[in-house]
């Protein structure tokens, strides 16, 4: 390298570097894509090599220099922020000359594109894990709020059994706490350092991958040197697609269940009325369209067909080929899922529940006739499916003459039960009095004398929501951690290339 040429650079320590430029991100600093993390290995690079003799101590500060003044370029209003290798080191030649490719010693664009596509994607991750512990955190709120509020649950569409609302949500959080370990497992997949694998097969330049990992936020390698780019980098899309299918399949169940209320005419469970949550048909001025649940629920297919994405790139094509890996692509998927459970959180958040309509489409009902059979099992040991046609032959009645549960004449319950018992050899007299039949039949007091672990009695409910919000903050806490790990690394590896740097001067 010339001295003029070395005159004529600027020396720009890492700390400035962070500050320079329109391209930067909303947090001040350069957006961490491709062209940053080319940087970073380039700067790691000139670190480590340095250190363990495989770049001439005497042009590491000039290289180094290089490497700076393209970084700090390319974070110049509408500067070049190349993705590639092949397009990154020319800005390199030009600022540091050719000496600056020695660099590139035992390295490839096949491990350095893997390894930045593993770096994005692992933040990309970050970004919907937070988003899921938002989401998460309504629905827990929204619990808390509804312990003792009693609704009807349904399953094939029909009104099945009485429910705590608490209960349901829950139901519904154990899912998305399944989601969660899903990401997590994928995270910890999906963070691992690719560099220094080079083609496939490594290299003769014994080159400190460890160190490299360290330095890029990494938490361990990618062992096989086959497997680094040529079926791990495939792999890690197609799993994060899987992670969200489910969280969107969750997030349509919940949504669904929801669009059967909104088919009556005095729905229990309604959204607030507002400009980002219900809009007003342009034709029927009673009608209060639920816009939020639509748009979130076409936001969840959206993703998913964005997750088939990199499974229908991966299918049939030889090993390492690029059709599933591009960043942009599998960033766009991942957004796709911060935006529908970013709705889902608004939804929960409007959200108006009635637990007196609630109440009322139970007891209109007759979902607690199970129950029925259940206490003439457990309390009087008539067997359950004797028990079971009593209690079908009292709803039976009870509907060919509309008469609701609260209602049923308890003389007709007792003329129902001998007829239905004399064919299976049981006494005929029913053994419950007046008042055990009608509270039998009674929703809030099946919904707190469930005895089952994990059902919805008030003791049990408490024990879940304890459950989750621990769940919530070690997710909280995963996540913190996790970004810590990034940013210190980084951090490090600023002060060591500002070293470097310095050490020409």
């Amino acid at each position: 390298m010339s001295i003029p040429r070395l005159r004529t650079m600027i020396l720009v320590s890492a700390s400035t570097l962070a500050m320079t430029g329109a391209a930067l991100a909303a947090d001040g600093k350069p957006p961490r894509d491709e062209f940053f993390w080319l940087g970073e290995m380039n700067k790691a690079t000139a670190v480590i090599n340095t250190d363990e003799g495989l770049l001439d101590r005497k042009l590491a500060p000039e290289i180094a220099a290089g490497v700076a003044k393209v970084i700090a370029d390319g974070n110049q209003p509408g500067a070049q922020r190349p993705s590639a290798v092949i397009r990154f080191e020319p800005l390199l030649i030009k600022a540091a000359g050719p000496e600056v490719t020695l660099l590139h010693a035992g390295r490839s664009s096949q491990d350095m594109h893997a390894t930045y596509r593993a770096a994005i994607l692992r933040e990309d991750l970050l970004k919907l894990a937070e988003q899921l512990n938002t989401t998460s955190k309504s629905l827990i709120a929204l619990a808390e709020k509804n312990k003792t509020t009693i609704v009807p649950n349904y399953t094939n569409g029909v009104a099945a059994q009485p429910n705590s609302y608490a209960h349901q949500l829950l139901g519904h959080f154990a899912g998305i706490e399944r989601d969660a370990q899903r990401l997590r497992e994928a995270y910890a997949r999906v963070d691992r350092s690719a560099m220094g694998t080079t083609v496939l097969n490594g290299t003769s330049w014994p080159l400190n991958r460890k160190r490299m990992a360290d330095y890029l936020g990494f938490a361990a390698l990618v062992d096989n040197a086959y497997d680094a780019a040529q079926i791990s980098s495939m792999d890690e899309p197609v799993e994060v697609g899987a992670v969200i299918t489910g969280m969107a399949l969750h997030t349509g169940n919940f949504i669904e269940d929801m669009m059967t209320q909104y088919a009556e005419a005095r729905p229990w469970i309604l959204l607030q009325v507002g400009k980002d949550t219900t809009y007003v048909s342009s034709a029927m001025p009673q009608k209060r369209n639920p816009g939020i649940l639509n748009d979130t629920r076409r936001d969840a297919s959206t993703a998913i067909s964005l997750a088939m994405g990199p499974v229908m790139r991966m299918h049939n094509i030889t090993p390492g080929m690029p059709d599933p890996k591009e960043v942009s692509d599998n960033s766009e998927m991942v957004a796709s899922a911060v935006k529908f459970l970013a709705g889902w959180d608004k939804i929960l958040n409007s959200l108006v529940i009635r637990p007196d309509r609630a109440l009322e489409e139970l007891n209109s009902d007759w979902t607690a006739s199970q129950e029925l059979a259940d206490v003439l099992m457990r309390k009087y040991k008539l067997p359950f499916r004797v028990g079971h046609h009593f209690a079908s032959e009292v709803v039976d009645f009870a509907k060919q003459n509309n008469i609701k549960p609260l209602d049923f004449p308890y003389a007709e319950a007792q003329r129902i039960y001998k007829n239905a018992v004399k064919d299976f050899n049981e006494s005929g007299e029913l053994p419950m009095s007046e008042a055990e039949f009608r509270s039998t039949l009674d929703p809030v007091a099946i919904v707190n004398n469930r005895a089952t672990v994990g059902g919805p009695q008030p003791a049990e409910v408490e024990r879940m929501l304890k459950d989750a919000n621990a769940k919530i903050a070690a997710q909280d806490a995963w996540i913190k951690a996790r970004h810590e790990k990034i940013d210190g690394s980084l951090a490090k590896l600023d002060a060591d290339f500002d070293k470097l740097l310095k050490s020409g001067k």
